[in-house]
């Protein structure tokens, strides 16, 4: 068996079967990235952004409240 062989060999088997999968795959990929977003993930996403802004709605009563009960808080926490 010659070195061309022990490499041929396996190099024909990749060239058949991995690499077209591989380039289905990589286009496929390539393709839902354009598509932009699904609406499950745009939903969520809503959703994400909702819990965001009551999140700094909270944020903003918490911070009212130490400001009225201890004005200097934030001088002690920087």
């Amino acid at each position: 068996m010659g070195g061309l062989e022990v490499i041929g060999v396996p190099f024909i088997l990749f060239m058949i079967f991995v690499a077209p999968i591989w380039v289905i795959m990589h286009y496929r990929s390539k393709n839902k990235l354009g598509q932009g977003l699904s609406d499950q993930e745009l939903q969520q996403l809503n959703e994400l952004a909702l819990r965001a802004e009551k999140m700094a709605d909270r944020i903003n009563t918490l911070e009212a409240i130490l400001d009225s009960d201890s004005p200097n808080w934030r001088n002690q926490y920087d």
